[in-house]
């Protein structure tokens, strides 16, 4: 087979959630367990850093990424889902895996396929720590799929572990309150291995505790990190970049970073960079103040990383953003007060299988919308994401394919207008105007 004929194997013959949604969840660790034993275990050998929560678990993987490789380590970074090519999600120092180890990797499992009959899932994840063991990574950046207790990747014993934040999405499979998410999420919690939380509601912090107190005994409180308490936010101005201040509050000392990031909630997920970067240093890792300042500046670049506030041209600028679940799409309101324009125009989709309302309640009534969906089973059409939005008093056109509702808006907007594309990865990813790698 060559790469495309492998990809096609992989898609069709593999239950892959990003098209079939909870149909293609395993609901254990069993698959993952015996094609990891079936490959000698490569993720022994690894060394990792284990990364989970609602949102921004991929700008904190990316970022961490970005900040290992500026200080001279070879750095694996596992991520899903991918935007527009499969390798997407399994890079070394930036570099997506070749088409050949993809190629390679299926063929030498073929027979282990036909047995275990894992997810596509549970396949990326073997193929990752594989790839990784290979090429012989100083550490690896590990991003869970969702949840964490039963997620593919939580089979491993990593140097730190980190749940940037709690909110509502996955309900069906993760849970119908925040603390049920948030007890699948402290799944990755391992015994003696520091734990990173991010900025959510404050009412979850006895859980974690209480999960650490009992995986690791009762003298372990100094293996929970609150960032919140680590550090405090003392200016922030988004522009085009985020230039962001931020006191250490054990020391008293400030820090200034520019982040090519630019949206705001990125803020909260640089708190959690920065907690775990400063349990690496104390564990002996030679990671300096410039390589942290430095490797700030170039994310995108140095890793890959897309989508997350990303302007794709600027008159009229538009601009596109993964934001896909309430406190995404609530986050992405936010840093609309941030941006002038005269008219905004919103061309949204999402998957069916989200708390949609939830998320329309969020969204501007002022902005002509229009309505997209994806180019998988599990994409709401359009015309139904239209219906609910009418109860929200957001009106406007549907557009099925996501390109021809931009070249719609362009033809609508003025020079002064903003276009922002928003409520799915896969939305996103269908965009032209977004190039991951040649």
């Amino acid at each position: 087979m060559n790469y495309s004929q492998t990809l096609s194997f992989l898609y069709e013959k593999l239950p892959m959630f990003s098209r079939l949604g909870a149909a293609a969840y395993k609901p254990d660790l069993l698959n993952t367990l015996a094609l990891c034993e079936q490959l000698g275990n490569p993720q022994h050998g690894l060394k990792t850093i284990h990364i989970a929560g609602t949102n921004g678990k991929g700008s904190v993987s990316h970022m961490l990424a970005a900040i290992l490789q500026q200080a001279g380590y070879k750095t694996g970074l596992y991520t899903s889902p991918h935007l527009k090519d499969f390798r997407e999600r399994i890079r070394i120092n930036g570099v997506p895996c070749s088409q050949q180890f993809v190629i390679d990797f299926t063929q030498k499992i073929a027979a282990v396929i036909d047995t275990i009959q894992p997810s596509f899932f549970e396949i990326t994840v073997a193929m990752a720590f594989d790839y990784f063991r290979q090429e012989q990574v100083d550490i690896a950046i590990i991003e869970t799929g969702l949840g964490g207790r039963l997620d593919s990747t939580n089979v491993i014993h990593p140097l730190v572990s980190v749940i940037t934040s709690i909110g509502m999405d996955h309900m069906n499979l993760l849970g119908d309150t925040l603390e049920a998410i948030a007890g699948e999420k402290a799944g990755i919690i391992k015994k003696e291995v520091p734990v990173v939380i991010g900025k959510m509601d404050a009412t979850l912090y006895p859980l974690f505790r209480n999960v650490v107190e009992k995986v690791s005994g009762s003298s372990s409180s100094s293996l929970i990190h609150l960032t919140e308490q680590e550090w405090e936010i003392v200016a922030i101005q988004p522009r085009n970049v985020l230039d962001i201040q931020v006191k250490e509050t054990g020391t008293g000392n400030l820090f200034r970073y520019t982040l090519d990031l630019p949206g705001i909630y990125q803020q909260y997920n640089l708190l959690c960079v920065l907690s775990t970067i400063r349990i690496l240093h104390q564990k002996g890792w030679n990671i300096l103040p410039e390589h942290i300042k430095q490797a700030l500046q170039q994310v995108v670049s140095s890793t890959g990383l897309h989508g997350r506030w990303e302007t794709l041209q600027e008159t009229p600028r538009v601009i596109a953003d993964v934001a896909h679940n309430e406190d995404g799409i609530r986050q992405l309101v936010q840093q609309l007060q941030f941006i002038s324009y005269q008219q905004l125009f919103l061309i949204i989709g999402m998957v069916k299988d989200k708390d949609v309302n939830r998320a329309l309640s969020h969204l501007p009534k002022r902005a002509a919308y229009i309505f997209s969906q994806a180019a998988i089973p599990r994409a709401m059409p359009a015309d139904q994401l239209k219906q609910l939005a009418q109860a929200y008093q957001l009106t406007g056109e549907v557009i099925p394919d996501v390109n021809d509702a931009l070249q719609f808006a362009l033809a609508k907007a003025t020079k002064d207008d903003l276009i922002l594309v928003c409520g799915s990865v896969f939305l996103v990813g269908e965009l032209n105007a977004i190039e991951t790698f040649h």
